[in-house]
């Protein structure tokens, strides 16, 4: 009992009550674990891996993971952490982002053991009745004890009645699961308690909340986020992969060991208090990091690949070995000449002439390993052809 609960405790941030997962496992049977997912994007990152392996830990110790696919909440858009109504997203749209979030998901999940359902079985077919009983069970002043609805309300902000329903909803949710526990992220702490409120309100035992932590991005101040340009995909290539989190401040390098790999929580105390004293180099422990993570989503072995590159491309200033096709788009040819600004656009390296002109301005443009220094520079076809494009850091492509 001991050694499970500190498997399912490990790096959460708060379980409520305080002893309810222990009372919960002192039942002797496997316990059903929701995790609540509105598809409103089509990416996952490794922010949504914390979450993802807490659930994980439970389906390892033979407990039911129960996902709940938010095809009718996801579009009325989850209002936490929002300064706005969010733009309501279409089935169609729902339905695409819920196929691309199991595809990556897998990487982290037992799919196949897994209870799947969606909320527009129950949600989508309650009629008013139900819904005002629903509706009866919380108040206006449970919703405005809310931080980001109380901000909202005090600076004049609109706030759509639907907003208060989606959390009811979510908490519905619960209700014809029957949820023993459920997971998310601090931001949603909020709803997951109301569902313990909806489920005593319709004569059933409420449930655990376990919340984890929201993850730091590559930046080290906000939280992880495609939006912020600060996260690392969960299906990027490995090289890239790699080349992220190899920018993750030093200060964060055992909080990501202790939170989206395998090394265990004990380990990651020891290199925090080993960076923290100065016995331990921090590059070295970011370079063990990156590789635990290459290694999770793209196998064994593939970590020590990307490193070996990352140091040819970085350190040794070398070309990549392993350098794809880059086909000089037509697009980029006018009068039988190339612009490379132009090119920079037509292949997708910048958005504008302006943008990719900067970039070679600034060194961020090579051939063959060499800096191109002129931004006006126009080019036959016959001489990038075969030569290898460096854009940046990390992207590479040989021009045929």
């Amino acid at each position: 009992m001991a050694d499970a609960l500190a498997t399912l405790t490990s790096g959460a941030a708060e379980i409520v009550p305080r002893d309810g997962l222990r009372a919960k496992l002192e039942l002797g049977r496997p316990l059903r674990v929701k995790l609540g997912i509105d598809p409103n994007r089509p990416d996952l990152h490794l922010g949504h891996s914390v979450v993802l392996r807490t659930l994980r830990r439970f389906q390892d110790l033979g407990h039911t993971a129960v996902l709940i696919i938010g095809d009718f909440t996801g579009r009325v858009g989850d209002p936490s952490g929002r300064s706005e109504t969010r733009t309501l997203l279409s089935a169609e749209e729902m339905e695409a982002n819920a196929r691309s979030y199991f595809e990556q998901a897998g990487h982290v999940l037992d799919l196949a053991t897994a209870e799947v359902r969606h909320n527009a079985e129950w949600l989508g077919a309650m009629d008013m009745e139900e819904l005002v009983r629903l509706a009866s069970a919380a108040t206006v002043a449970q919703m405005l004890d809310r931080d980001d609805f109380r901000s909202r309300h005090r600076d004049g902000q609109p706030i759509s009645i639907v907003e208060f329903l989606y959390p009811l909803f979510q908490a519905m949710d619960s209700v014809q699961v029957r949820a023993d526990v459920e997971i998310g992220g601090t931001d949603q702490t909020f709803n997951l308690l109301l569902g313990r409120e909806i489920q005593r309100a319709y004569g059933l035992e409420p449930q655990v909340v376990l919340t984890t932590p929201l993850l730091e991005g590559t930046d080290g101040v906000r939280k992880m986020s495609k939006s912020f340009d600060n996260y690392v995909g969960l299906t990027e290539p490995s090289n890239d992969m790699f080349g992220k989190v190899m920018r993750v401040p030093d200060e964060l390098v055992a909080r990501y060991m202790r939170l989206v790999t395998g090394i265990d929580a004990a380990e990651a105390d020891r290199v925090q208090a080993g960076l923290s004293d100065g016995t331990l180099a921090a590059v070295e422990q970011k370079r063990r990091l990156a590789r635990e993570i290459v290694d999770l989503y793209h196998g064994g072995g593939a970590g020590a690949a990307a490193e070996e590159r990352f140091d040819r491309v970085h350190r040794d200033r070398e070309l990549p070995q392993d350098v794809g096709e880059a086909p000089i788009p037509a697009s980029a040819v006018e009068e039988g000449k190339i612009w490379l600004p132009r090119l920079l656009v037509a292949l997708g390296r910048a958005t504008s002439n302006g943008e990719a002109r900067r970039l070679i301005e600034q060194g961020g443009v090579r051939l063959d390993g060499a800096v191109v220094a002129d931004p006006g520079r126009e080019f036959e076809p016959g001489e990038l052809t075969g030569r290898v494009l460096q854009v940046g850091r990390r992207w590479f492509g040989r021009l045929v």
